[in-house]
């Protein structure tokens, strides 16, 4: 489902919700139901506006950022195998699930 911004000029508001394309949220009421919030002294009749929101992008994360963040990324190359296409130093290019030393050194890249 869309994500929609709404304004109030009543009140000065601005609320985010989801829902169907279909849906048609014309008042205070609608919107704060929709939001699952209070409704507060504005009457539910008061109008709201759609607004002209930019479009939410997702951006895929790089295996260098997951690197710099410590992360591992392992892609599956055959049954039982991985390639840790994250590896840094002294850290196994080929994970093998049967040998717990080929494993990236999560102690290591995780702290407390």
């Amino acid at each position: 489902m869309p994500v929609y911004d709404y304004f109030c000029p009543t009140n000065q508001q601005k609320l985010e919700v989801w829902h169907s394309i279909n849906e048609n949220i014309t008042t205070w009421g609608q919107l704060c139901k929709l939001a699952k919030c209070d409704i507060g002294d504005i009457p539910e009749d008061t109008p709201v506006k759609r607004m002209i929101s930019a479009p939410r992008v997702i951006v895929e994360t790089g295996i260098s950022d997951l690197k710099s963040q410590g992360f591992s990324k392992l892609v599956k190359r055959d049954q039982g195998v991985y390639e840790n296409i994250t590896a840094t130093g002294d850290e196994n290019r080929i994970v093998n699930i049967n040998d717990h030393s080929t494993y990236p050194n999560f102690k290591q890249k995780l702290g407390d």
